[in-house]
Parts: structure tokens; C-alpha cells; sequence
């Protein structure tokens, strides 16, 4: 098992870095500069930088944020948010984001993942994903539909089924998030997590729901996930990201730094 990332998540809102509840009532957390300065300190692997308005207000990505962002850091940087075209992607990678996520423009237009991987390689591509519970799915048979625009519209497209043809258009990765579980500190979805990962051979990042740290062992051990997005368990001081590792390290799983 290579080690497992953990990734602060910055979600990003008139400049802002804001956190909520599946979508809504968003807090305001602070500057993601700072923030993305601070989350290195503290150990993390790599950061995500989400414009999460983007898309609803039809938009590109806030260019000046992501540079700042950028600037205060080393670690890689993910970028997503009203990424529709290879243009927007070039733009973003040459103000300093390590990989770009895309994911409403991909489910509009799949032949955009091949385009990408093609002219910027998979390594410097994520596909996102955002699923929530079908209502009325027995236990027994879950099933899941893919979201866009924060939640606010239903795709029907099944998540698993989009994870694994994502892939074979050229996705380097897949970034997971249980709209159910974001935000609530009640755990990952571990069916979701592990439906995808079986069925792709690419990393999954798991995202949504993180609370406590037997949710991060549970999103590796039981969900296959090869890294871990986690907000308000950092955002809000629950855990620090050596207490993350610390707990993993403890528990068998591989990450990265020396922990006693």
C-alpha cells in the first residue's frame, strides 16, 4: 500500500475559505493563503482548492486566489471549480496549481478527460465526483446518483459506472464526495467509497463525512480509499494532521513522516 495522503480541503467562496453542512449553511473559515500556509506547517501531503460557486454563477475559477494560494506553498495543489475548457486548465496550471479537478464540465462534455490527459497527462488530472443515497434504496441495495452544481441537480448517472468510463478516458484520479455524509462528521460512506474503489484502478480520494479518526482508518481499511480530504475535523481544531498520521501509523497504515 503506498502511503496514504492526507489533504486539507479548502472550499472557496468569494474568496473565502467557507465550510457547511451537505452544501449549505457555510461558515466562513478564512483566508485560504493563510490557511494553505498553515496546513503545510502542520504536515499535510498536498492541498485541494475548490471554487465551489464557480459553476452555479457561471463562471471561471477566481484566478487571483488560486495564484496566492499557490505562492504560500510547496506541497502540491489541486484546483477545481468552473473548469470547462483545456484553456482554463493551462491558464490554472501555469498560475501554480499542481493538477486540475474538473466535474460538471466532465459529465457535459466526457471527451474533455481525454483531451486533458492527452495534452496535460493524467497525473496532472482529477475527475470529482459528487453522489448521493437514491432515496428509498434498501441497505441491502444501495444505489447512488451522480450531483452537480453543489447538490442542487440530479444526473442519474450512477457513480461507479462514471468513476470506471472517467478512467478510461484518462482520469489520474478520482475525487469522491458523499453529499449525505459532507460536513456531518458522521463518517464516510464506506459503501460508496468502496464501490468505486473496486471498480477503478486509479487512487480514490475519500471525501465527506470525516469526524474522528477511526472515519479516517475506516475510509483506507474498509473503503479502499488511497487518500483522505478532510475540512471541518481541521478547520474547526478537532484533530491537528499529526494526530491524524500519528493514529494511522499506529494502526498499520503507511503515511508519510516519522511518528513514534
Amino acid at each position: 500500500m503506498p502511503n496514504i495522503r492526507i489533504i486539507p480541503c479548502l472550499d472557496v467562496r468569494n474568496g473565502r475559505v467557507v465550510k457547511g453542512t451537505r452544501f449549505v449553511d457555510l461558515q466562513d473559515i478564512g483566508d485560504p493563503a493563510e490557511r494553505a500556509a498553515y496546513y503545510e506547517r502542520e504536515g499535510a501531503d498536498e492541498l485541494v482548492f475548490l471554487d465551489i460557486t464557480a459553476t452555479t454563477e457561471g463562471r471561471g475559477t477566481m484566478l487571483e486566489a488560486v495564484r496566492r494560494t499557490a505562492a504560500a506553498i510547496s506541497i502540491p495543489l489541486t484546483v477545481g471549480g468552473g473548469i470547462d475548457s483545456i484553456e482554463a486548465m493551462k491558464v490554472l496550471l501555469e498560475s501554480g496549481a499542481s493538477r486540475v479537478s474538473i466535474n460538471t464540465a466532465a459529465l457535459n462534455n466526457p471527451a474533455l478527460i481525454s483531451a486533458a490527459a492527452e495534452r496535460f497527462s493524467s497525473k496532472a488530472l482529477v475527475v470529482a465526483i459528487d453522489a448521493r443515497r437514491v432515496n428509498g434504496s434498501p441497505a441491502s441495495a444501495l444505489r447512488w446518483e451522480v450531483v452537480t452544481h453543489g447538490g442542487q441537480r440530479s444526473t442519474g448517472r450512477d457513480p461507479v459506472q462514471w468513476a470506471v468510463e472517467a478512467e478510461r478516458l484518462g482520469a489520474g484520479e478520482i475525487l469522491l464526495t458523499s453529499m449525505d455524509a459532507d460536513g456531518t462528521r458522521s463518517g464516510y460512506d464506506i459503501p460508496l467509497l468502496a464501490a468505486v474503489s473496486r471498480a477503478v484502478s486509479i487512487p480514490v480520494i475519500a471525501s465527506g463525512g470525516a469526524g474522528t479518526l477511526e472515519h479516517l482508518y475506516e475510509a483506507v481499511t474498509a473503503g479502499g480509499a488511497q487518500a483522505l480530504l478532510a475540512a471541518s475535523i481541521l478547520h474547526y481544531g478537532s484533530y491537528t494532521i499529526s494526530e491524524i498520521k500519528s493514529y494511522l501509523a499506529q494502526r498499520g497504515v503507511p503515511v508519510s513522516g516519522n511518528f513514534d
